[in-house]
């Protein structure tokens, strides 16, 4: 892959965070901020930037850097569709074989270049990303492990059901502190998501902003290991969830659980904050679990479905 292709890949990031509303109209964008967010260094930061401000979905102001400009849903549909999008393709490719079974535990830079046709470049920054999001790891001395994620309805369960143990719990911590700005932050963001075009919308981005909710409130805990533990739980269901055909009414049901659990924080109602949490977290894995279980199926021929919970 040739290095100028970075810049341009993370254009399409940043364009898909501001269709799926984490990155907001007006917000002014560092070049080290957006480093941090990408994983990447600022060069190509920089030059994704240059690119967007050229197409107009940025502003650049002098002495001021970078702001986004206010969104036309059509304009950054069409400037989605018309980037590639085969590093991400790629990506996805490789997470389905590792679900599915088709790759070994440990696998060697030159297999996965050998097995998929990939360039040096390509590899590493797929490996890269999977490291990132807590699948894979660069294994001591040579090669690369891929980690346990959830691949079974059963473990599909059992993270939803971790999940009610420790998210409503952690409302209830004696260190628990409301946080107006977290609050007020996530309030826009999913109710900015009631408002979008979801087809429009990459699924690993609208997946990300519900994941985001759940982990900003868990901070408000203070206790770093309720998000510790939660941000791994998260990771070993996403690729799952990546699979699973994004649904228009469950993400408006899933806005709305949001919403109402963010008015009760906000008038400090929080038990019923927890509990809300409770069921809407029981809600979803009954919602959700079936979109597993028929995805793994559909994967796995030799699965028996009379076996599903």
């Amino acid at each position: 892959m040739r290095t100028s292709d970075l810049p341009q890949r993370i254009s399409r990031r940043l364009l898909q965070d501001i269709a799926a509303g984490s990155i907001r109209a007006g917000q002014h964008l560092g070049a080290q901020q957006l480093a941090d967010r990408y994983g990447v260094s600022r060069t190509p930061i920089r030059e994704a930037m240059n690119i967007l401000a050229e197409s107009g979905f940025l502003i650049r102001e002098a002495n001021r850097g970078y702001f986004v400009a206010d969104p036309d849903p059509k304009a950054l549909s069409a400037q989605l569709d018309q980037q590639p999008a085969s590093l991400n393709d790629a990506y996805h490719k490789l997470a389905e074989d590792w679900l599915t079974g088709r790759l070994p535990e440990e696998v060697t830079e030159q297999h996965l270049r050998q097995e998929y046709e990939w360039s040096k470049s390509w590899t590493n920054d797929i490996l890269v990303r999977a490291t990132r999001e807590g699948w894979a790891e660069r294994k001591e001395g040579y090669g690369w492990r891929f980690l346990p994620v959830a691949n079974t309805p059963e473990s599909f369960d059992e993270i939803y059901r971790f999940r009610m143990a420790i998210e409503p719990a952690a409302m209830l911590e004696p260190s628990f502190e409301l946080n107006r700005q977290i609050l007020s932050e996530q309030r826009r963001i999913q109710e900015s998501m009631l408002e979008m075009d979801f087809s429009a919308v990459p699924a690993e981005s609208l997946l990300k902003n519900g994941s985001l909710f759940h982990e900003e409130l868990i901070k408000l805990s203070g206790n770093p290991y309720f998000l510790m533990a939660l941000q791994r739980v998260n990771r070993m269901r996403r690729l799952m969830e990546y699979r699973a055909e994004i649904n228009h009414d469950r993400l408006v049901e899933q806005c709305t659980e949001h919403l109402e659990i963010l008015s009760l924080l906000e008038a400090g109602n929080i038990v019923d904050a927890s509990y809300r949490m409770r069921q809407h977290l029981s809600g979803a894995l009954k919602r959700k679990s079936p979109l597993a279980w028929n995805w793994a199926a559909d994967n796995d021929p030799g699965h028996n479905k009379q076996a599903a919970p």
